[in-house]
């Protein structure tokens, strides 16, 4: 006998109970960003990988260590994208967006995939929910987006919420705090982990994401860049966290904090859940306003976020499994040919008429069929026979002869009618 095949290593299959659950994110998701004037965008699982070179930053783990990346058969460079912000302002300068009123506002449920150790909530291929606001350098948009992935978490009931947030300012007023970063860097370059030490001159503000001890003690006495805004930045970032306060959103402003990739610009954002341990991140993003033009376009200012289904189900610990639905379940009395034909002609016409049916398909015996019934939750089981169709109503146990199909799709939905 051959070896019996398992999912790749950090890959999971979604079963049936566990797609009920998503479905409710997804859900979610739909009404809260669709009610904000966010349309859903679906971009290739697949890029040209200088996409993700360009945008995501040569420096980055993602890039240096965790794209999988492959050459099709005409020798070009592809690459299962590993995040979808750069896809999605590559699509909004493919298709001429910016032609449409602005800032356009977008989000997608893609999956990603990234090469990293597997651990609980961290998995090579995953799933995320984002919303990207393109057009626009006003501070409302990134009150706007940091307000709705808010709604969304709290609506799902994600279990002890915090958001952290900072500006990370402009690329031109971040130059003089880079000097002044790698300069202490250097001065302590003795006590860094190897991998901080080899991007002091690439990207040091990366050291603030190390958990090497040595590492940490240096960025303690580190300068922090919240402390270098230039007074545009300093102004944009108290109208964000003005509007945040006129909403009731909490937040801990965290000049440490640091996002993995090199295109953000102002603000940065994350929701953490202590549901989750070490790993508390949940979702979070921050301003672009650079990355267009890092992909060949015209400038183009940019805001959003991502957050990670699977890290999201594990924080949301009491979100409730919804009952499957199941109006009517089709019996046979005897299980003759005459009664499958009759009962598969039933099925058919109650679901034509929109209500959910299921139908007998594994030879049960009667008993066995009310069970299934049970089990599938049904309101009303229609028993075929030789003298006719019974109805049985589930709940109250009453049961009535009926003569027709027609009659017995009319009766379930009379009963749908009455229990709205």
């Amino acid at each position: 006998m051959s070896e019996r095949l398992q999912a790749p290593r950090g890959t999971f299959d979604v079963l049936p109970e566990q797609s009920a659950l998503r479905a409710q994110v997804e859900e979610v998701a739909r009404r809260v960003l669709e009610s904000a004037g966010y349309r859903r965008i679906e971009t290739p699982a697949f890029e040209d990988t200088d996409v993700f070179r360009r945008a995501v930053g040569a420096s980055t783990d993602i890039v240096q260590k965790e794209m999988y990346t492959f050459e099709d058969a005409g020798g070009r460079s592809l690459t299962l994208r590993p995040e979808v912000t750069a896809p999605i302002v590559r699509a909004y300068l493919e298709h001429g967006m910016h032609k449409l009123a602005q800032p356009v506002k977008l989000w997608y449920l893609s999956s990603c995939f990234r090469y990293e150790r597997a651990q609980a909530g961290r998995y090579r291929q995953f799933w995320q929910i984002g919303a990207e606001a393109l057009g626009s350098d006003d501070a409302a948009v990134d009150a706007e987006s940091i307000l709705l992935l808010h709604t969304i978490l709290a609506e799902l009931g994600v279990a002890g919420m915090r958001l952290r947030i900072a500006s990370l300012g402009t690329p031109a007023s971040r130059a003089h705090y880079r000097e002044l970063l790698q300069d202490h860097l250097r001065r302590h370059e003795d006590e860094l982990a190897a991998e901080v030490r080899e991007r002091i001159d690439l990207n040091p503000l990366r050291a603030f994401d190390s958990d090497h001890p040595g590492t940490r003690t240096v960025m303690a006495k580190a300068p922090v860049l919240m402390d270098h805004l230039d007074d545009a930045d300093r102004d944009h970032f108290a109208s964000v966290l003005g509007m945040l306060e006129a909403a009731h959103i909490p937040y801990e402003v965290d000049g440490t904090l640091v996002r993995g990739l090199d295109y953000y610009t102002r603000t940065v954002f994350e929701f953490t859940s202590d549901a989750l341990g070490a790993q508390s991140g949940v979702g979070g993003g921050g301003r672009y306003d650079g990355l267009a033009e890092q992909l060949g376009g015209s400038p183009v200012c940019g805001m959003g976020w991502a957050a990670g289904v699977e890290r999201m189900l594990l924080a949301a610990e009491h979100l409730p499994v919804p009952e499957p639905i199941c109006d009517l379940y089709v019996a046979m009395a005897q299980g003759t040919p005459a009664e499958r034909v009759q009962a598969f002609a039933l099925a058919a016409e109650a679901r034509s008429a929109g209500v959910p049916t299921q139908l007998e398909l594994a030879g049960r015996s009667l008993k066995g069929q009310f069970k299934q019934a049970d089990r599938c939750g049904a309101a009303y089981v229609a028993i075929l026979g030789p003298e006719g169709i019974e109805l049985k109503d589930m709940q109250t146990g009453a049961q009535e002869s009926l003569d027709t199909s027609a009659a017995v799709v009319a009766h379930v939905l009379r009963g749908r009618h009455a229990d709205a």
